[in-house]
């Protein structure tokens, strides 16, 4: 039986960044190391280029990094592969990717998901042992690092390209692995599209999809025999005033194959980075606990109502914040004025018609994302 181990997101910064530079690595990692050396490979989500490129790429949110000496911890954690098809790995644009890619080949550790040129990018990586032959493809939803042509960035989730992908792999290969890096953040389950994307997947012919990116544990469940995960959580990210909360924790997978049969799999729980830093085995009890709480979540993933209704629960909750975000209010201020309902809205019912048509529309956001790209 052959072992692959999966983690969700890791950016070695801030705290963990300071505590490696003075060597501390095995107090961080040491309670989690045995689960990546009994697996016969092991693919971590890498977040962040391990760069010290100043290069900014214009974006909003955050622009995350750490340090190239950081690598030092996915060759302690038996790290052999990283999946960099996420939303932060081209913050330091092309000269942070190439001395990410620098430093990991100096560390015979393999990359996907990301590359020179939207071709480079969505290549499949194989891999095999023995006679069992494996294929990982990797995908990211859109944001600012995306490719879609001949500049660098990551392989975007395009339903068709998977689908193609997941087609060629098929004819070479016994197992296909999607590794998808998309959903909401800090929000529990999968959205019903997500659910019907992942699903798609495995009905194209993947055996298997891992998620991330929600930097929260979402469920999980087992569709046609395949394994679906939505969100293994963070496994190691610290932020600041981010103790004790979801963000907090995480979880490790192992999936277990042998030719022919179906997929098995392993779970494990992580504490990373309260107010200890470094990443941490859970104990049986948190273990216990953790499992009740998922076994609650997969219920509402099998129940397309209540996972319907938790969604709208959600945008309910999002509502006002992205009605100030589209409002053409600027600055501090105003939008908070906006939000209190001191100010009126800029945009009529009219407008909103029109944006809503915009962005709905496929042929008519290709046209909206083309002009708010151009330079001119």
């Amino acid at each position: 039986m052959i072992s692959i181990g999966f983690t969700g997101d890791f950016c070695p910064w801030r705290r963990v960044e300071d505590e490696l530079s003075k060597g501390n690595m095995e107090s961080m990692f040491n309670t989690v190391q045995p689960f990546f050396h009994e697996n016969d490979l092991n693919i971590l989500d890498l977040e962040c280029p391990l760069t010290t490129s100043k290069a900014k790429i214009n974006k909003t949110g955050p622009h995350i990094k750490a340090k190239p000496t950081t690598v030092g911890v996915l060759k302690y954690l038996n790290c052999e592969i990283v999946a960099t098809a996420n939303n932060h790995f081209k913050d330091f644009d092309y000269e942070g990717m190439q001395q990410t890619y620098q430093v990991l080949k100096e560390n015979k550790i393999r990359w996907l998901g990301s590359g020179n040129s939207f071709k480079e990018a969505s290549e499949t990586l194989y891999w095999k042992l023995n006679d069992v032959k494996f294929a990982f493809i990797n995908i990211t939803e859109n944001e600012w690092t995306t490719t879609h042509n001949n500049e660098a960035g990551c392989n975007p989730i395009d339903l068709i390209n998977v689908y193609n992908k997941i087609n060629e792999a098929k004819k070479n290969v016994d197992f296909i692995i999607i590794i998808a890096h998309g959903g909401h953040e800090n929000y529990e389950l999968p959205s019903p599209r997500i659910k019907k994307w992942y699903r798609f997947f495995i009905d194209a012919g993947a055996n298997s999809v891992i998620g991330h990116h929600t930097h929260i544990v979402s469920g999980y469940e087992t569709y046609k025999g395949a394994p679906i995960f939505y969100s293994l959580g963070n496994f190691c990210f610290d932020w600041d005033n981010k103790r004790n909360q979801p963000w907090n924790k995480g979880m490790l997978v192992k999936l277990k194959f042998e030719k022919n049969k179906q997929i098995l799999f392993e779970i494990e729980f992580i504490e990373q980075n309260n107010d200890k830093v470094g990443v941490f085995l859970s104990n049986e009890k948190e273990k216990k606990e953790y499992l009740q709480d998922l076994k609650r979540i997969n219920e509402i993933i099998q129940d397309d109502e209540l996972l319907e209704e938790n969604f709208s629960h959600f945008i309910k909750d999002w509502k006002p914040i992205i009605n100030t975000w589209i409002q053409p209010y600027q600055g501090n201020i105003l939008p908070r004025l906006y939000k209190r309902g001191v100010l009126p809205s800029i945009i009529s019912k009219k407008k909103k018609l029109l944006y809503t048509n915009l962005i709905r529309c496929e042929s008519h956001r290709d046209v909206l994302i083309n002009v708010l790209n151009s330079k001119k």
